[in-house]
């Protein structure tokens, strides 16, 4: 299980991201671009992912992990429950919600010094 302190650690560990409020609750920006927001309840982060048919697979394969509400139908964001992952898993979704949304010099030279061969 993850807690916000453990979003705020990983996700600012994220190059060139900030965090700022959005709708009263926290939420991580890179470039200006959110890419992962903390929800009211606490225990939800919304993630932005590809596609609306990626969205509806993640939530198909795991109900108990992934989720969505009304408020994001026809958006391809998807809502992660913090009781539902660990701490690398989280790393994952959130890097991956941060390549989405950073452009492309930064997510480059991301990858470049993240690339296990190079």
């Amino acid at each position: 299980m993850v807690t916000e302190d453990d979003v705020r650690r990983i996700a600012l560990a994220l190059p060139e991201t900030m965090e700022k409020t959005m709708y009263g609750t926290p939420a991580f920006y890179v470039r200006g671009k959110w890419f992962a927001r903390i929800r009211d309840e606490g225990d939800l982060l919304a993630l932005p992912v590809g596609t609306e048919e990626e969205k509806a697979a993640l939530i198909a394969a795991e109900p108990a992990k992934f989720c969505t509400t009304p408020h994001y139908d026809g958006h391809a964001i998807v809502l992660v429950r913090f009781g539902a992952v660990d701490a690398e898993e989280l790393g994952e979704l959130l890097t991956e919600a941060w390549r989405l949304r950073a452009p492309r010099r930064p997510a480059a030279a991301f990858d470049a010094a993240h690339d296990p061969i190079g």
